[in-house]
């Protein structure tokens, strides 16, 4: 070999290790569990608080990792940088996954939150986002939402072991409104029993590793009368429901539009709006008033539910915020949205809320829709894609003391900066941001700050003993704190009889 050979071979090797070292091959999959030969990584997968596996999973293999499930490669995110990159390249990570069993079978695959990345998607996307999309855009809601939160202190001043399916009542009721018009009845109202009957199929239908038929599609051709085929029977009549869901509160609205006394909702207005409405148009208004219910009703009950378990764990954190209200409110009124910018720490509350509550601990799974680069690592085309809310939002080098409720995270004073604002990672994102981000919030702000003027939330006592409830979510798309047990009462008679009165 001549000397200038020996040269050429030796500068093509060190460039190769150079670039081995300084950066990864670019068709280089993300690290992650030995799996077996054919069935790949499907037993290493976990059946419940699967964020915790994934965590475990980011802290051995790197912050961006991967499995193989017969074939089907899921990347999973750990990090919030590369949350922000998956962000940027919205356009191609902003797909949802087949789901044979909720998607295919029942049919949530027309629902916003499983509808493929599309034209349909995104004339769903316009409609919400005129409607909700902006702080301005929700101003018209929030006399509503004062009211319906007035109504949920009184149910719960009257009932206050009663506290989730009170606060389950009051989102469904506001939801409602906002949607279709619809004034929900006190006692077993039939649109919330029927659309929490389908939110609850959905939740069991999305929940992974629930139904074979989404590991081994191949199932689903399989006749209703065969052994095994129960899952089918199942998905028909959960169908059969979620039809009802579509089209009944739609029939009622669009009754009350033709007779002329339809109140302003977002069907009422996407109708009115669109003349000459295509059947596909039709389906694609219908399903986003369907979706709206679901995406979120279930999420704002989990965030308030764990306010109030917050509250009686964090003592201090309560006492603060009453002192707040009591000094910018005073005590012969309820405070109302009108006053967020005079509470600080209450909207660090909600900051913290969202946080510190996972609502959706893992968001709900994006597919790539072409091959691409993501934190160095090949994530091939068809890839599903896994991201980590909850790890993100409990990085300890972020957020320091992550497991505790610590609103001043977000409050600035001299020698102190904030943390950061949760929102970049608990609404989701790309194009698949939630685009009822600022209602929600609303929602929160007002719930937290009228509870907190006229209730102290403390711990049961039982046999004279206080009893010390733990903070435990329970696993599902979207999670919710685990039943816990509290006490609930009026902080005077003044606050009882700001609950009571009937000026509103």
């Amino acid at each position: 070999m001549a000397l200038s050979d020996v040269f050429l071979f030796a500068g093509a090797f060190l460039l190769t290790a150079l670039a081995f070292f300084l950066g990864r091959k670019p068709n280089m999959l993300p690290p992650g569990p030995k799996g077996w030969p054919v069935i790949g990584n499907i037993f290493d997968m976990p059946t419940k608080s699967n964020w915790l596996t994934y965590a475990e999973w980011g802290r051995k293999y790197g912050p961006i990792c991967s499995v193989n499930l017969m074939g089907q490669r899921m990347i999973i995110v750990n990090d919030a940088k590369i949350l922000a990159e998956l962000d940027r390249k919205g356009a191609i990570y902003s797909d949802r996954p087949r789901l044979e069993m909720a998607g295919e079978l029942v049919g949530y695959a027309k629902t916003v939150v499983l509808l493929r990345y599309n034209t349909s998607f995104r004339n769903c996307r316009k409609h919400i986002s005129k409607m909700m999309g902006t702080i301005n855009s929700i101003q018209k809601y929030l006399p509503m939402e004062e009211h319906e939160t007035r109504r949920l202190l009184k149910r719960v001043l009257a009932n206050p072991g009663n506290l989730n399916e009170s606060l389950r009542k009051t989102s469904g009721s506001i939801i409602l409104k906002v949607t279709y018009g619809i004034d929900v009845q006190e006692e077993n109202d039939p649109f919330v029993k029927l659309i929490e009957s389908s939110n609850t199929n959905f939740g069991i239908a999305t929940t992974p590793g629930t139904f074979l038929v989404d590991n081994f599609p191949a199932l689903r051709h399989l006749p209703e009368n065969w052994p095994g085929a129960g899952f089918k029977r199942l998905a028909k009549k959960w169908a059969e429901i979620f039809d009802n869901v579509i089209e009944v509160p739609y029939a009622f609205t669009k009754g009350q539009m033709d007779a002329g006394i339809a109140p302003p909702s977002f069907l009422s207005s996407a109708l009115a709006d669109e003349e000459g409405l295509s059947p596909s148009k039709l389906l694609d208004i219908k399903h986003t008033a369907a979706s709206l219910y679901g995406a979120g009703a279930d999420t704002t009950v989990s965030a308030q539910y764990a306010f109030f378990l917050a509250m009686i764990l964090y003592p201090y954190v309560q006492k603060k915020a009453q002192a707040e209200i009591d000094a910018v409110v005073g005590s012969d009124r309820l405070p109302g949205f009108m006053d967020r910018e005079n509470l600080p720490y209450i909207n660090a509350i909600v900051s913290e809320v969202l946080r510190w509550n996972s609502v959706a601990p893992i968001g709900f799974p994006h597919t790539a829709m072409e091959d691409g680069i993501v934190g160095g690592y090949f994530v091939p085309k068809g890839s599903i894609i896994i991201t980590n809310l909850w790890q993100i939002l409990h990085d300890a080098e972020v957020y320091p003391d992550p497991f505790t409720f610590d609103p001043s995270r977000f409050i600035a004073f001299p020698g102190k900066e904030v943390q950061r604002d949760p929102r970049h990672a608990c609404f989701g994102y790309g194009r698949r941001y939630c685009a009822g981000s600022h209602l929600a919030e609303a929602s929160l702000f007002i719930c937290f700050a009228m509870s907190l003027a006229v209730f102290d939330i403390t711990n049961a006592v039982e046999n004279g003993v206080s009893v010390v409830p733990v903070y435990e979510s329970m696993s599902g798309i979207v999670s919710h704190p685990k039943p816990f047990k509290y006490c609930i009462k009026p902080r005077s008679e003044r606050a009882s009889a700001l609950v009571l009165a009937d000026n509103f």
